[in-house]
């Protein structure tokens, strides 16, 4: 190539630099002026606004590429951030936790009160599931209660406000929308405190004895398995006290006892014994007391928690992934599971332990 040929290169290429730079620079070379932000909005006229080597134009190793678009105008939810407790860490004047080996016992702790569940209980049930999840040791869980009770429901009086403000800081009337709104996220609130129960990824059993009302209700059904002592009583209370039942009995007993028996519970807001509890299978089993029956939990615990972790963590997340959905795409998920999580030291230790006719031990791994 001659030198001729060399000059025609590098007037191309420059040509190149210029079209890629934009027509704003191509313009600014000959003199005439541009308007680049005509027809954007202001925002998107801020970002034309930067120098065309930030948008991506250039070359080198300085070359870099923004994409420019305009934001939904949909309200985007507001996400909270704290720092997470640990079961050394956690502290609540209503909830507490014990760690014994492999188990955790999450206990109600307001004796006094017959485990009325206040404010902070709201706010901290999903703290202590968080810390007890946040723990590798840890592989089931037990919910148990101290006191005579295991629960009588949502404290009424301390919740009174669950209807939402009737006015504003500075004393104007709310409208009835703006009330139901501040009530909804309220009950929304409520919702995934019990919600953070069913969605830890470790079994949890619940240890239930004296009343189990309403919210206590709400709260072991949100549990794997339920153990009652034969002093339980039942009921799903809400009706009594004008009020539809809002934080998942309605929604999650159904899938345990069935329509009918629920229909029969929510209508009435009778009161039902262990025993009819364990009939309808509200209740795997009644112990005969509850130190007994908080002993059985336990036991069922360690029981559990001597498999693998990996095993009955994925059997809990087969299961919950298949609800709702039909057999063949509850196998393809199980079969998509399987296919990642099979081949693991567990199942090496598993095949190890029957040929040396042992019980495994698991890591989890």
């Amino acid at each position: 190539m001659g030198r001729g040929d060399d000059e025609k290169a590098s007037a191309a290429a420059d040509r190149r630099c210029r079209n890629q730079a934009g027509p704003e620079k191509a313009a600014a070379e000959s003199g005439v002026n541009v308007d680049r932000t005509a027809g954007l909005s202001r925002k998107e006229a801020r970002f034309a606004s930067l120098d065309p080597m930030l948008l991506g134009c250039g070359s080198g190793p300085t070359r870099r590429r923004w994409i420019v678009a305009r934001r939904p105008t949909f309200p985007r939810p507001t996400i909270w951030h704290m720092t997470p407790s640990t079961v050394d860490t956690f502290a609540s004047e209503v909830l507490a936790i014990e760690v014994d080996g492999h188990v955790a016992t999450l206990w109600l702790d307001r004796p006094e009160k017959r485990n009325a569940m206040g404010p902070a209980f709201w706010s901290d049930l999903p703290l202590a599931m968080a810390a007890i999840g946040s723990e590798p040791e840890i592989r089931a869980v037990v919910v148990a209660a101290r006191g005579p009770h295991f629960s009588v429901g949502l404290d009424l009086v301390a919740m009174s406000g669950l209807t939402g403000p009737t006015a504003t800081g500075n004393g104007a009337p709310l409208s009835m929308a703006a009330r139901a709104r501040s009530a909804r996220a309220e009950i929304l609130r409520l919702q995934a405190s019990v919600s953070s129960v069913a969605e830890c990824g470790l079994p949890v059993i619940a240890a239930i004895h004296g009343y189990c009302i309403g919210g206590g209700v709400d709260l072991v059904a949100a549990c794997d398995i339920r153990l009652a002592s034969a002093d339980a009583i039942f009921s799903v209370r809400e009706t009594k006290v004008a009020i539809v039942a809002d934080v998942g009995s309605l929604q999650r007993l159904p899938h345990i006892i069935g329509k009918g028996h629920l229909a029969e519970l929510a209508y009435t807001g009778k009161d039902i014994t262990a025993a009819r509890a364990e009939q309808i299978g509200l209740v795997n089993q009644v112990s005969t007391d509850a130190d007994a029956v908080l002993a059985d939990a336990r036991a069922m615990a360690a029981e559990i928690a001597a498999n693998s972790p990996l095993a009955v963590q994925g059997t809990k997340a087969v299961l919950g992934a298949g609800e709702g959905r039909s057999v063949a795409a509850g196998l393809d998920y199980v079969a998509t599971w399987n296919a990642g999580f099979l081949a693991s030291d567990d199942l090496l230790e598993a095949m190890t332990a029957f040929i040396e006719k042992r019980p495994g031990v698991f890591t989890g791994r």
